[in-house]
């Protein structure tokens, strides 16, 4: 298998941004039984439109069924698996055995992947899931490179090995956390995490109620359980040679321009890899322009990722001015997102290039009057241009 290029899409725009920036397959949820409620996520109706969307330009679609499901559940389950099936979905993400198990009961046709839910950490894990009719596995974070390359060679040639390279780490085995549960009754497991490992925590003694203590040398408090965010993109040949045919992308709860910067960057970066060909120098500095955490290699070269104590922050360097939307004569037309004034040079993303600067010297509304700034939530702008912007190409500015 080629090496494949997989994004996250938690509504319809987020999946649009993965198809036109690069992405060989998405992977997104129906309303239910996937590890992320937050996102809008996709009705029947949508899911079919995405499919079909994504299959007319040859991208895989894969569905997230990887909760761990409680017994009143199967029923409804079980149903969302045949319409899954019959919508044309690529594969199943599955965590629990007895999911798996009614995916090849009403959906044999489709593909079993087993979640990194599941915690595949080692090959007898691996070929259990293989002998059960999976024909890949998502595997554990916390392995190393040096134990992928290990898995890989005791694990069949037919089994495909997938791994996460980008987003958010959490801080229990795997994302198999109870902290949620426990502190605010949302179930992780069900998708439904409040992430209260990246909350604000000081020490405070019993008897000295309103006194906190800090962990560490910070009056801000300590940030004990604050996990930095995984970044690999200056890695793929490592990956691509411990094994791993799928370098997947975290992020169904982020929004699309995050899908379209990463996937954009990883893109570049993993077909450079194939061609033997250095990382394109732009895009380090792309994967600093998305809302962030202070980016770390996780668990890959063998060391622990380490906590973020200094912030419990997120990076927020840059933030979108307009989206191209389509034309109209000489001029791009934009959607506002956030204030941009005349004469102020933006930054360009576009599919499959690199970014580039433009200077919005010429602005007018939808009537042709003049504009000296783009002040109004979501307003059209038409931004004269030399060359023609692509439809979906996000206009940026530095944050001041």
């Amino acid at each position: 298998m080629r090496p494949e290029l997989l994004a996250p899409a938690g509504d319809m725009e987020c999946l649009q941004a993965a198809l036109r920036y690069g992405a060989d397959a998405v992977y997104l949820s129906g309303k239910n039984f996937g590890m992320r409620s937050s996102p809008a996520n996709f009705g029947t109706e949508e899911l079919q439109q995405a499919v079909q969307q994504a299959h007319t330009r040859g991208v895989r679609v894969y569905v997230t069924c990887n909760i761990i499901p409680h017994s009143h559940e199967l029923e409804p389950l079980s149903a969302f698996i045949k319409e899954a099936a019959v919508a044309g979905v690529d594969a199943f993400i599955i965590a629990d055995v007895g999911v798996l198990r009614l995916a090849k009961k009403y959906a044999p046709q489709v593909d079993v992947h087993i979640s990194t839910q599941a915690g595949v950490a080692n090959y007898a894990a691996a070929r259990m899931f293989y002998e059960l009719g999976a024909s890949r596995v998502v595997l554990a974070r916390e392995l190393a490179l040096e134990e992928i390359s290990q898995l890989r060679a005791k694990t069949p040639p037919a089994l495909e090995i997938e791994a996460f390279v980008h987003g958010a780490m959490c801080m229990s085995f795997s994302g198999r956390c109870l902290l949620s549960n426990y502190m605010v009754g949302r179930d992780a497991n069900h998708g439904d995490c409040a992430q209260p490992c990246r909350w604000r925590y000081a020490l405070m003694e019993e008897k000295r109620p309103g006194q906190y203590f800090p962990i560490l040398e910070d009056e801000r408090g300590s940030y004990i359980l604050n996990s930095r965010d995984l970044c690999m993109v200056g890695h793929i040949p490592e990956l691509l040679q411990a094994g791993v045919t799928s370098l997947k992308i975290e992020g169904r709860a982020k929004a699309a321009y995050y899908t379209a910067v990463v996937t954009n960057a990883y893109r570049a970066a993993l077909d450079a890899a194939l061609c033997g060909e250095a990382l394109p120098c732009w895009v380090e500095d792309e994967v600093e322009k998305v809302s962030h955490r202070a980016y770390h290699t996780g668990f890959y070269m063998g060391d622990e990722p380490g906590q973020e104590t200094e912030t419990g922050g997120y990076i927020r360097d840059w933030e979108v001015a307009a989206v191209c939307v389509g034309h109209c004569a000489d001029s791009a037309v934009l959607l506002q997102r956030n204030r941009f004034f005349k004469g102020e040079t933006l930054e360009v993303l576009e599919p499959g290039r690199p970014p580039f600067s433009l200077v919005a010297d010429h602005m007018t509304d939808i009537d042709g009057n003049p504009l000296e700034s783009a002040c109004h939530a979501a307003m059209t702008v038409l931004l004269h241009t030399d060359a023609e912007l692509k439809e979906g190409a996000y206009l940026r500015r530095r944050r001041v």
